[in-house]
């Protein structure tokens, strides 16, 4: 976003250019202005200085204004979408100025005025737009419950949702990924909590709910909201008219593209917090690299399915009812010939961007080309749909085969890239324009026969004519001739090594052209802007049929998955549990050059809580990970890679996994971690998944264990969670992995003399000991550290037996009773409240008693 600061002083003394530009700039203060001058957008003052630096393009000055250097910098009007692209990715707004004047009846500067605004959130320029990814402008309300609205301008898609706490605001917003967000300026709330490069402050007014319905319903065009299921939602209303006003203001135009506006509901798709999305790197990597889920299941046929398929990514669904219709979906293109029907996805292209480019009438000649590719391919498409099971799809699917065939009379095979160049309307197409055309055609030949005339007058073999743009046409003969010119020539131009004339009939010849050729490109330009009226009159059923082609694409980009790489059709139940058998990870079987080995999971009513221990770089943590993201690839209506999948009821998914801080916000690692344990156990249900992975690493052995203790006691007795508990702390096996409805298992690794192998086998039972000397050398400690590691690892053994810190945590739990008459300790155990007791003053009450019973 710019921060202008220094403000020019707008007075008689500059120039009237200047004094123009002035006035434009005041109305865009915080905003780059591009000043239209001729080949070039020029930027001035502090708005060059700054495109300067963000564009290493050169800065220079433009004379003098009031007696002061004028800083310019300025980019080519034909290579502007590069430079722009780069400042918006920067966070950066453009205001774009044009001349809308005529230069030749103009008196003093040319009229300019802007034409639109360019902000990161609301682009639909196809050359300014990642295509396979969403650009969304995010507008807050906050209050309780907390109103969100998001728009992709590009393709119309407008959602509200309502939300309870900053903690799931901060899940949507990582969910959304907002190119742009506005929120209300009284709203005291740090940017970079928001976590966007650009984030807006906009008068408060603009959110108020009453005037923000009546925006809505001036959008849409009815009575009232109740066909939409938001009337309700007031905070969520409120969001939604502020992108709206923000959108027209940027924009400066109407909006017919945005037909219509979607509840979500919170509770409809498995909630992930931020944290859990980002652990799971569903959509991008945090290494940055092609790694995340999205990447290598991505197989879609067009940029549209291809955001669509990251949407579902980002929200699975709960709805057992849709998922069972996806996976019939899946099923089906199985069966068919799913490689076609890539093919002619191919061909039908980015069509919901196209789509909104025609909705304000800033689609290029190229776009209506496209268009008209994809409504012939269209009944193809149909065809290969004709099958019960895809019937949700396939009668969805309208064809428009009135509108293919005026797009094929009146747009040309390859149309260039501007209405401007002229030669898009078809000959044939439109009669008056037929006229011009022939007109200036046969003006071109007359002026041939003119040339060919007048060397045989003149003797002068190589006299010529010629056009430019200031002199217009003209004859042309060399130096050497000039004994040669007839007396009613009229010399135009003097040049180096020739002259230039013009005579009185190729002065009436001109103008016949000029006329000829301004009119002819005037009336193509009309019948362009009528025939995107006509497309637009259609928009509402194509925008429909784009929405359920990148659906299809995203289900054959599913059937393309299972088919290559041996996926299995996922069983739902309404039992709680998770059951996967041979489960695969889906990336790292990718990733790795040798077979990945399968493993089961067990998750039920009875086996709540899965205690997972092993060695570091064993497999714990993949075993984990995979659960997770089969989970959301199911609830996506996907296959998953597995032999068998059957899935319960899943409404949040919950991470505790790897090691980080948040030094900005004064969190150190340990910190963000129990931040995080104590979000899983306030919110985590019987129907949550739960992955803890090493929780306690961050403190003193015993706070750590008995930290890991009272978490994994929580999740199984009180929250009941299906929970993958992955831990080092040995004693819990002991411990929580013999409670009922725990599970010891252990990643099977295997040690020969100072080596280790991994064996990426879960098995049954407890590991005992973790090999993290071995894992250590594996990872190139220096030998002298690796031999005193072991030496010290020996004594610790010796005097430390594994055996003695498991019974530590064991007395917290009531003895059975015996018959013998109870011992000092037996009656000092009756007598203690567990209930009040904390982990840490348990193991303080053990260690007493420890010392008390050695001295006896």
């Amino acid at each position: 976003m710019s921060n202008t600061t220094t403000t020019i002083p707008m007075n008689s003394s500059h120039t009237p250019m200047m004094q123009q530009y002035l006035r434009i700039k005041a109305e865009h203060a915080d905003t780059l202005l591009f000043y239209r001058m001729g080949d070039f957008y020029e930027l001035f003052y502090d708005d060059a200085k700054r495109a300067a630096e963000l564009l290493d393009i050169t800065l220079t000055n433009r004379g003098q204004s009031a007696g002061q250097p004028i800083p310019m910098a300025g980019v080519p009007y034909h290579a502007a979408e590069g430079y722009l692209a780069r400042l918006l990715e920067l966070g950066e707004s453009v205001a774009v100025c044009e001349q809308t004047g005529d230069p030749a009846t103009s008196k003093g500067p040319v009229e300019r005025q802007v034409v639109r605004i360019l902000t990161p959130g609301t682009l639909t320029d196809e050359a300014l737009l990642p295509a396979a990814q969403e650009s969304l402008l995010v507008a807050i309300l906050p209050g309780s419950p907390i109103g969100i609205a998001s728009l992709d301008m590009a393709s119309g898609r407008f959602t509200v949702l309502e939300v309870a706490t900053f903690e799931q605001l901060t899940a949507e917003l990582e969910r959304l990924q907002p190119a742009e967000v506005l929120y209300p300026e009284t709203w005291d709330w740090s940017e970079q909590q928001l976590n966007c490069a650009c984030c807006r402050r906009r008068p408060e007014w603009e959110f108020e709910p009453v005037s923000a319905r009546a925006i809505l319903l001036r959008q849409f065009q009815v009575a009232h909201l109740d066909g939409f299921g938001i009337t309700h939602l007031t905070q969520a209303i409120g969001a939604a008219g502020a992108i709206i006003n923000y959108v027209r203001m940027t924009q400066r135009a109407a909006l017919p593209h945005i037909t219509s506006i979607v509840a979500e509901r919170h509770d409809d798709g498995i909630l992930l917090d931020a944290a859990t999305r980002r652990n799971l790197e569903l959509v991008r990597s945090l290494s940055g690299q092609k790694t995340s889920l999205f990447d290598v299941i991505n197989s879609t046929s067009t940029a549209m399915g291809s955001r669509l398929l990251q949407r579902w990514l980002q929200r699975p669904l709960r709805d057992q009812n849709i998922l069972n219709q996806r996976y019939d979906g899946v099923a089906t293109l199985l069966q068919l010939d799913h490689a076609q029907l890539h093919q002619q996805l191919r061909q039908i292209g980015d069509i919901e961007r196209i789509l909104t480019r025609i909705g304000l009438r800033t689609a290029r000649p190229r776009d209506l080309a496209r268009l008209r590719l994809a409504l012939t391919v269209l009944p193809e498409v149909q065809k290969t749909l004709d099958h019960p099971s895809l019937q949700p799809w396939r009668q969805g699917l309208q064809s428009f085969p009135e509108l293919a065939d005026l797009l094929t009379q009146a747009v040309v095979e390859q149309p260039p890239l501007l209405i401007r160049d002229g030669g898009v309307i078809c000959d044939g197409f439109d009669e008056e324009l037929d006229e011009q055309r022939q007109l200036a055609a046969g003006a071109t030949d007359f002026l041939q026969r003119i040339e060919t005339r007048e060397r045989q007058r003149t003797g002068i073999a190589t006299l010529k004519i010629g056009f430019n743009k200031v002199h217009g046409y003209y004859l042309e003969a060399s130096r050497a001739a000039q004994a040669q010119i007839p007396a009613d020539y009229q010399r135009r131009q003097t040049l180096k090594n020739a002259e230039r004339y013009i005579i009185p009939e190729l002065k009436t010849y001109e103008d016949k052209v000029l006329q000829s050729q301004s009119r002819a490109l005037a009336r193509e330009k009309w019948l362009y802007e009528q025939l995107l009226e006509q497309v637009a009159e259609h928009l509402v059923a194509l925008q429909k049929t784009a929405r359920i082609l990148a659906e299809i694409d995203v289900l054959r980009c599913f059937a393309e998955q299972a088919e290559r790489y041996q996926y299995s059709r996922p069983e739902l139940t309404q039992r709680i549990g998770i059951q996967l058998t041979a489960a695969r990870h889906p990336v790292i079987e990718r990733m790795q050059q040798e077979p990945f080995i399968p493993n089961d999971v067990t998750l039920s009513p009875t086996e709540r809580l899965i205690l997972i221990t092993g060695p570091n770089m064993g497999g714990k943590s993949t075993y984990m990970r995979q659960t997770a993201l089969l989970t959301i690839l199911a609830h996506c209506g996907s296959f998953v890679p597995a032999e068998r999948a059957v899935f319960g009821p899943v409404d949040r998914i919950f991470t505790r996994i790897g090691a980080s801080d948040d030094l900005a916000s004064g969190r150190s690692t340990f910190m963000v971690e129990m931040t995080e344990a104590a979000n899983i156990l306030h919110n985590a249900t019987q129907y949550s998944l739960v992955l803890m992975d090493e929780i306690g690493r961050g403190t003193s052995t015993y706070d750590g264990l008995a930290l890991a203790w009272a978490c994994a006691d929580a999740l199984l007795n009180q929250n009941q969670a299906m929970t993958l508990f992955a831990t080092h702390y040995f004693e819990l096996t002991q411990t929580i992995g013999r409670a009922p409805g725990a599970v010891n298992v252990h990643v099977e690794a295997i040690e020969h003399e100072d080596t280790i192998a991994f064996q990426h086998q879960v098995k049954e039972g407890a590991a005992s000991r973790s090999f993290g000397v071995q894992v250590a050398q594996l990872a190139g400690l220096p030998l002298p550290v690796l031999q005193q590691a072991k030496t010290y690892l020996q004594q610790l053994e010796k005097t430390t037996p594994a055996k003695t810190s498991a019974q530590q945590v064991q007395p917290v739990e009531t003895p059975e009773p015996v018959a013998a008459p109870p011992s000092e300790l037996e009656q000092a155990l009756q007598q203690l409240d567990i209930n009040q007791l904390t982990p840490m003053a348990a193991l303080n009450w053990l260690a007493q008693w420890q010392r008390h019973l050695k001295n006896d």
